[in-house]
């Protein structure tokens, strides 16, 4: 199969779970055109697919990405690289503010765009092996695919600019004290303990999840805009028919069935 037919982004269901896999193993999933163009794709038929609920990115071949792919930026013309750039903040953009909850599971490696994925996310599990660099100043670039914004608001500025400083790579134990990611688990197990942690947040109303991420991504910088936030999106879910269904079956001690509405 050729390089650019290659399926690098393979998509799967478990139920109402999405899972996403960054398929290129022989250089540890490494970030890139043809890839960032498949998972653009994919993406929007998953946030657009009322049946998904939640969305899982892990990587085959027991890394989850090496970063960008350094052999396409060896000789790069302007309007590639600008396509290149483009795609990632897209899909950056979808990824944070689309209205399905993202999870990361971490298996192996995880440097660049895959710490930049790991910060992005709503959970992270990683495998207690796992390993993180934040490694862009070492070819003379600075995060992206959003992780200027992403990793800060997770580990705080300080953290983020000595660890994309000095590009030192640091462990899962790490990157759990520092809150990059939820939990850990033992190796090989990354996937399976995210696909639960998903299941959970596909057990709530979809619309709620969605505010709920609207909100929380938002950061509202004064008391009045996060009351506003509250008033705003509270109101519509409260006019919602998965509130009514939820009440409903509080009152008759049943699980409530959510569709969305």
């Amino acid at each position: 199969m050729s390089e650019s037919t290659e399926d690098r982004v393979l998509v799967r269901r478990e139920g109402a779970i999405a899972v996403m896999t960054l398929n290129y193993p022989r250089r540890m999933n490494a970030f890139g055109l043809a890839m960032r163009q498949q998972m653009w794709d994919r993406l929007l038929e998953l946030e657009s697919d009322e049946d998904v609920r939640a969305i899982v990115l892990t990587g085959a071949g027991g890394n989850l990405c090496a970063g960008g792919d350094i052999t396409e930026m060896e000789s790069r013309p302007v309007l590639k690289g600008r396509i290149r750039m483009e795609l990632a903040t897209r899909i950056f953009r979808l990824l944070v503010t689309g209205p399905k909850p993202f999870l990361c599971a971490v298996e192996g490696n995880a440097a660049g765009c895959g710490v930049s994925f790991a910060a992005a996310s709503d959970y992270c599990v990683a495998a207690t092996d796992a390993k993180f660099k934040i490694a862009f100043i070492k070819v003379g670039l600075i995060p992206d695919v959003g992780g200027l914004w992403s990793i800060p608001r997770k580990i705080g500025h300080r953290k983020t600019m000595e660890l994309a400083a000095f590009a030192e790579p640091f462990g899962a134990e790490e990157a759990l004290k520092m809150q990059l990611v939820n939990e850990l688990c033992e190796p090989g197990k990354a996937l399976e303990r995210a696909i639960v942690v998903a299941e959970k947040f596909a057990a709530n109303p979809p619309m709620a999840n969605a505010l709920l991420r609207a909100a929380l991504n938002a950061e509202a910088d004064t008391v009045d805009d996060a009351v506003q936030a509250e008033i705003t999106y509270q109101a519509a879910l409260q006019n919602s028919a998965d509130f009514g269904e939820a009440a409903k079956a509080f009152l008759e001690k049943r699980p409530p069935k959510f569709t969305g509405r």
